[in-house]
């Protein structure tokens, strides 16, 4: 019984890292950012979608809404106010520019996650689900809500592939990620482009941060494990590969889960963290990484 129970619920906890690990990966593949204020651009949305229907009285679907939009403004935010600068910067030197733009993202995610711990303290805040009851799967008691999770976060995964490769702007975004200086030959503006990423990446972020609130609650606290566990899957996969961080978002989610059930809650992140050192020395460019 409780190998199916690992087994569903690793399964729900391992799409939700798969969504937020393809907007990571994503931004990276295409501007080269490794956005270290992920995490909290998860919790913000998971945060604001509880706020909206805790203190607003908002239906869950409007208060899903919501936590996605936050999500959206802040990695906007994120992109036009730490990363933009620093890129155009011409005080810093070119092989700076990225020890920065960690610093940046870093820093920022830290003020956004003390602003939630306090305007909302950091007591766990768990978003009232948006599909009730339970289902029975292999003798598995299972709330609907967390088959709902996995649902959303494959469609949106779908999605995503639709928009990359059956769009005239996802191909755009795909070209970016092979030959920026190629794209601009061709006569299509950079900075658009990264304003699209960023925007597909805070849809995506949010996505999964109210998914998130949803099935296992999130506090200010959470900020730092989430960005761990993004930051673990990309490298596993490998930087800048969709599929490979697909892969390793499976590894991690079941790790963290049978962690969880195995040993103790409170443990579930370090298994991931332990994971990232030995990718990183036995095999630095991860499963199906380009770079």
């Amino acid at each position: 019984m409780l190998a199916w129970q690992i087994l569903i619920d690793g399964f729900a906890v391992s799409a939700l890292y798969a969504l937020g690990a393809t907007g990571f990966t994503l931004i990276f593949g295409v501007s080269g950012v490794l956005n270290l204020s992920h995490g909290a651009l998860m919790v913000s949305a998971a945060v604001a979608a509880w706020a909206a229907g805790s203190t607003f009285g908002l239906d869950p679907y409007l208060g899903a809404v919501a936590g996605v939009l936050v999500s959206l403004g802040l990695a906007l935010a994120t992109f036009g106010l730490v990363v933009r600068p620093i890129q155009r910067s011409r005080g810093i030197r070119e092989e700076e520019r990225e020890i920065f733009i960690l610093t940046g993202t870093l820093l920022w995610g830290i003020m956004l996650q003390e602003s939630i711990a306090y305007f909302f303290t950091d007591n766990a805040k768990t978003v009232l689900p948006i599909v009730a009851g339970v289902v029975e799967i292999f003798g598995v008691r299972t709330p609907k809500n967390e088959i709902f999770t996995a649902v959303v976060c494959w469609a949106a995964i779908g999605l995503l592939w639709l928009l990359v490769n059956r769009t005239r702007t996802g191909k755009a975004v795909l070209a970016a990620s092979m030959n920026p200086r190629g794209v601009t030959l061709l006569g299509v503006e950079l900075g658009w482009i990264y304003l699209v990423v960023w925007a597909i990446y805070g849809i995506l972020a949010g996505i999964a941060g109210v998914l998130l609130g949803m099935f296992l609650g999130v506090s200010s606290y959470s900020a730092g494990p989430l960005t761990g566990s993004a930051f673990s899957i990309v490298v596993l996969g490998g930087l800048g590969s969709v599929s490979g961080s697909l892969i390793a978002a499976y590894v991690v989610g079941y790790i963290e889960t049978m962690t969880a059930y195995l040993i103790s809650p409170a443990y579930r992140f370090i298994p991931a963290l332990l994971l990232l050192v030995v990718v990183m020395y036995v095999r630095p460019r991860g499963l199906l990484g380009r770079r």
